[in-house]
């Protein structure tokens, strides 16, 4: 027969079991939920990140060219590394189509909704005030330079600055500034890498225009009248340029990032040969932000492709796409940069020496190009 005291203390042992076991359980409940870490520390390290991440099995990522800043060895790469699946969305979309993605699949968890985004300047504070974001600080935080939200919100990936990407096949007089692309002689021949409308890169080259003709960063209206006078006199073609077009002949002058036009080169091997202008009149430069989509589908490998991207080996990675980024300082400071690459990048002097927009101005530019272009300029470009 068992007494009330021995009751008792099976009582207090199984109740101390359970206590035990749901604390145990509330722990492994919150280190699994990488949907809510801001850190590889807060979700139990950076080998349960890679356990969860694999356990996920895939990543949906938007709007990355193979050949921009060489993100397709960047996905190859990650993928044999950790053996998760990259599904690339529409990789030629724009920095707002990314974020429309984002709005447009919140309850979709399938693979038209982006796990991450990489974006233009004004999109990252944008989408954190639609609460479209996830913090998260990667590992080497501490040694990444450039815009970073205090939370970890969005934060730079890399750096570049604004060239024409010229086929001499087809233009046998390289024009050297903005000014020169007015002339009668490159009828036919301008294009844009984007819609301004959607496109950072675009709207970008509109902003640099209006330096170039007497504009200001607070003064982006005679960007619009350059590219109106570009429409008006048959320069500017509705066409968005790609490599293909570019190679083809088809949009021989294109406003370009200079990392994109040095892939392209190399890609192209002199066949058909480019010459890259770094226009007289202005050093325009740019960056990218990183970010996370709040809904993120795979929460954990979205998480480590941040990781990835800022470890070493992911900015070595960029840097053979021609891209300086965010912690190419820390890098060089480390010698760990080897000869042959530093050679890929732009004299640090064009970079360090280019005018960037903050992102309240960035903003504010972004918002009067897509306000004005159609009654401006008056041009619908397409692919």
């Amino acid at each position: 027969m068992i007494s009330t005291r021995s009751v008792r203390l099976i009582s207090v042992l199984f109740l101390a079991t359970m206590l035990l076991t749901a604390c145990g359980g509330s722990s492994t409940a919150a280190a699994s939920d990488w949907s809510n870490a801001a850190s590889a520390e807060a979700g139990g390290g950076m080998d349960a990140l890679v356990a969860a991440a694999q356990a996920e099995g895939e990543l949906n990522v938007i709007a990355l060219p193979e050949d921009w800043c060489n993100y397709g060895g960047m996905i190859a790469t990650f993928e044999d590394k950790y053996g998760i699946k990259v599904n690339s969305i529409t990789p030629e979309a724009g920095s707002a189509d990314e974020v429309q993605a984002i709005i447009d699949n919140k309850e979709n968890k399938g693979p038209q909704a982006p796990d991450v985004i990489d974006v233009g300047p004004a999109y990252g504070p944008s989408s954190k005030d639609q609460d479209l974001l996830a913090p998260y600080k990667v590992t080497t935080w501490d040694s990444m330079t450039g815009v970073k939200d205090a939370d970890g919100y969005y934060y730079t990936d890399y750096n570049g600055v604004m060239v024409f990407e010229v086929n001499t096949d087809v233009v046998t007089d390289v024009p050297q500034d903005y000014a020169d692309l007015l002339d009668p002689k490159y009828n036919g021949q301008v294009a844009l890498a984007g819609d301004p409308r959607a496109s950072n890169q675009a709207a970008q080259t509109v902003y640099a225009a209006a330096l170039a003709n007497g504009g200001s960063l607070d003064d982006i209206q005679p960007g619009l009248e350059y590219f109106k006078a570009l429409n008006e006199n048959g320069n500017l073609l509705p066409l968005i340029a790609n490599t293909g077009s570019i190679a083809m002949g088809e949009t021989p002058i294109t406003f370009q990032w200079n990392y994109l036009a040095l892939a392209n080169d190399d890609a192209f091997a002199g066949n058909p040969p480019l010459e890259i202008v770094y226009p007289t009149s202005v050093s325009w430069g740019g960056y990218y932000l990183q970010a996370i989509s709040a809904y993120a589908p795979h929460p954990a490998a979205a998480r480590l492709w941040q990781e990835f991207l800022y470890s070493d080996e992911g900015q070595t990675i960029w840097m053979t796409g021609y891209c300086a980024p965010a912690r190419l300082a820390d890098m060089l400071e480390r010698g760990v940069v080897s000869a042959d690459l530093q050679t890929k990048l732009p004299d640090p002097s064009i970079i360090a020496n280019a005018v960037v927009p903050d992102g309240d101005q960035l903003s504010a530019a972004r918002d009067l190009i897509k306000e004005q272009w159609d009654s401006v300029v008056g041009l619908d470009i397409k692919e």
